[in-house]
């Protein structure tokens, strides 16, 4: 009885899942509760930071099946056993280094806000547009936007 068709699959679908957890948002750093996702204040300061996006995990388990599923072609009983172990093992390795390298580092833009009530804000986003130090901005669910 072949069964690794089963577990092909479900491996696949494993991948798939794992795949549609990734995130691209852009993160932020605020005191969260509802009256603050909104306010008004003056940019203080701008500063560029490398953000590189951290791994999903997909090429980990893309790899893992390619290598599995190659590794099964080899030998049979317990050395194709073996050697879909060693495949799926190692194209899991691969497979997150290639997804690393893919990812490349980008430039996000910090900004720290004084808020219109003492407070400040710290909001990390891709990009400034038009924004300078001293503007009067608006905070938006996480966003700097100009006044």
């Amino acid at each position: 009885m072949n069964t690794t068709t089963p577990i092909a699959a479900a491996l696949l679908a494993g991948a798939a899942l794992l795949g549609g957890c990734a995130s691209t948002a852009p993160q932020q750093s605020s005191y969260s509760s509802q009256e603050q996702n909104m306010g008004y204040g003056t940019i203080d300061s701008i500063q560029v930071v490398a953000s590189k996006p951290a791994n999903s995990g997909a090429g980990a388990v893309a790899g893992g099946l390619v290598g599995a599923l190659l590794g099964n072609q080899i030998g049979s009983g317990g050395g194709r056993t073996a050697a879909t172990v060693a495949g799926a093992v190692g194209g899991a390795v691969v497979g997150n280094q290639v997804e690393g390298n893919r990812a490349q580092a980008r430039d996000a833009y910090q900004i720290s806000v004084r808020m219109d009530n003492g407070d400040y804000r710290i909001v990390t986003q891709d990009s400034v547009y038009d924004l300078r130090v001293g503007n009067r901005v608006r905070l938006v669910d996480g966003r700097v936007y100009r006044y």
